[in-house]
């Protein structure tokens, strides 16, 4: 058993709208609905929701709209912006992820609200979470090809793996469908993990010193991918990959709702 930390309290700016609640599926489901769906699946018994203040009811809104969440998922709702120093723009997804400390308990799965990730991810994190140590974290890769737009170029976070343990991770700009230079089998991390309660402490104390450096600057972020990277370079957590051959499915502009929806109703 686990708990799925949902991250939705972004703003999607450049969507323009309420992206989580975004209607991808063929039954009129959001992301999180796949999410919650596949997460509990895989074993799941609890869910945390991290929302804004401003959007709560409409996600409770949602799910009263499509008969509730199911009767054996304990659901928690977070908001982030309730947490830390208030400002228009959330803190960043290592600061989602702290400020839903206190609704979580023993191993969890992070996931983005507005990603597809699919439900070999999920049970692929599962598998591998009871052996997790106190020190460890999971993260699900992806292969780059089943990341990639048919058009446009994205930005990726390109894993360095050395057998099953995470090296680093590099961010790559301006990759596309077609001109992709890496090598066939390339993992990309698109942000799913999985962690031991102990993390929440390492986040705690991480999210002090950011907003020592960082607290007066109204656009800062702390980030989860920094703040994991910050552990492994000090020694202090080891991260192993599991990797899935989903297909991850996303948006990021209104023009891609339509692309999202051909690809989840062929599934």
């Amino acid at each position: 058993m686990f708990t799925l930390v949902v991250m939705a309290a972004g703003l999607g700016s450049r969507f323009g709208g309420t992206k989580q609640l975004a209607r991808v599926g063929p039954n009129g489901e959001a992301f999180l609905d796949f999410a919650i769906a596949d997460a509990r699946a895989a074993g799941a018994s609890r869910v945390v929701l991290i929302v804004r203040s401003d959007i709560e009811a409409d996600v409770q809104r949602h799910f009263e709209m499509r008969g509730g969440l199911p009767a054996d998922i304990d659901v928690a709702y977070v908001r982030q912006d309730e947490h830390g120093p208030a400002r228009p723009k959330p803190w960043g997804t290592a600061h989602a992820v702290l400020s839903a400390a206190e609704a979580v308990s023993g191993p969890f799965v992070v996931c983005n609200a507005d990603d597809y990730y699919g439900p070999t991810a999920y049970a692929a994190l599962a598998q591998a979470m009871p052996t997790t140590a106190h020190n460890e974290a999971w993260l699900c890769g992806y292969r780059l090809d089943r990341t990639l737009p048919a058009e446009g170029t994205v930005t990726r976070g390109v894993c360095q793996v050395d057998g099953d343990r995470l090296v680093g991770i590099v961010e790559q700009e301006g990759i596309s469908r077609a001109d992709n230079a890496f090598p066939e089998g390339t993992i990309v991390s698109m942000n799913l993990w999985a962690f031991s309660p102990m993390f929440l402490d390492v986040l705690q104390e991480g999210f002090g010193r950011f907003l020592a450096e960082h607290g007066d600057d109204p656009t800062a972020e702390y980030l989860l991918p920094h703040a994991v990277a910050e552990e492994m370079e000090k020694r202090a957590l080891t991260v192993r990959v599991v990797t899935t051959d989903e297909t991850w499915i996303g948006v990021t502009n209104p023009g891609d709702l339509e692309i999202a929806r051909t690809a989840l109703e062929s599934r």
